[in-house]
C-alpha cells in the first residue's frame, strides 16, 4: 500500500505488523496482516478472500446539493446503502452559495471511499461533475428513472417500483422541492413521479428512505 492510504494507516492509525485489515483492489476483497511499516508503504500478506458487496441493480443518485454537511452525510449514507454513481445537481432551489461545488470534489471522493471501505463495497461510486437538472437529467439512460416529488398527485413510491431492472435512477431534490421547468424537463427525459408520503422531509432523511425503499423493493 502507498499514498494517502499508506500515510493514514501507518501515522494517523499507527499500524503495527500483525494486525488485520481488510483490502480491495477495485475487484474484490482480502483480509491482509501487517507486515512492515515504512515511512511511504505498508507491506501486507494477503490472508484469505472475503465475500464484497456488488450491487444487484446500477443505481444513479441525482442529488441536489444543500448545505454541505447535510449533503457529505448524505452521499456517505447513499455510498453504505449501494449507489454506483453520484450526480451532485445545481437545483434551482439550491442555496447559491452551495453551487460552487466542484471545489470540494477531491473531500466527497475521499469520503466515498472511506464510506466504501467501511461498508465493504468493492467499488467506490463514480461522482460525477455538478450539473444542472436540465443537463443532467437528459443524459440518464437506465431502465426505471424516478423523481421523488412532493405534489399531491404523485404516487407513492411501493407503487412506482416494480420488477428489477438492471439499472435506475433516483432524482432527489433540494429543500423546497423542484420548480415547473425542472419537472417538465425530467418528464421529457422520461422519469416518473413518486412520493415518499405526507411528510416534508429534509434531503439527507429522503436519501436514505428512497434508496431503502428501492433496495427492498428490488431485492437488494
Amino acid at each position: 500500500m502507498l499514498g494517502n492510504a499508506a500515510h493514514h494507516l501507518g501515522n494517523v492509525l499507527r499500524a503495527q505488523p500483525g494486525q488485520f485489515y481488510e483490502l480491495s483492489d477495485g475487484q474484490r476483497v482480502c483480509l491482509g496482516r501487517v507486515e512492515r511499516v515504512l515511512r511511504d508503504r505498508v507491506e501486507f500478506a494477503l490472508v484469505e478472500e472475503i465475500p464484497g458487496y456488488q450491487p444487484r441493480v446500477d443505481v444513479t443518485l441525482l442529488l441536489a446539493v444543500v448545505k454541505f454537511d447535510a449533503f457529505e452525510w448524505a452521499i456517505e449514507k447513499a455510498t453504505e446503502l449501494g449507489v454506483s454513481t453520484i450526480v451532485p445537481l445545481a437545483a434551482a432551489r439550491s442555496e447559491k452559495a452551495q453551487l460552487a461545488a466542484g471545489k470540494r470534489a477531491d473531500r466527497w471522493r475521499k469520503l466515498l471511499v472511506e464510506a466504501s471501505e467501511q461498508s465493504r463495497r468493492v467499488r467506490v461510486p463514480a461522482l460525477e461533475d455538478a450539473a444542472r437538472p436540465a443537463e443532467a437529467f437528459p443524459r440518464q439512460s437506465a431502465a426505471m428513472k424516478i423523481l421523488l416529488s412532493e405534489r399531491p398527485l404523485a404516487p407513492a413510491l411501493r407503487k412506482v417500483l416494480s420488477g428489477t431492472p438492471p439499472s435506475a435512477a433516483l432524482a432527489i431534490g433540494p429543500e423546497g422541492g423542484w420548480t415547473e421547468e425542472e419537472f417538465a424537463v425530467a418528464h421529457r427525459a422520461g422519469f416518473q413521479e413518486a412520493s415518499l408520503g405526507q411528510l416534508i422531509l429534509r434531503t439527507e432523511t429522503a436519501v436514505i428512505a428512497a434508496l431503502a425503499s428501492l433496495n427492498y423493493a428490488l431485492g437488494d
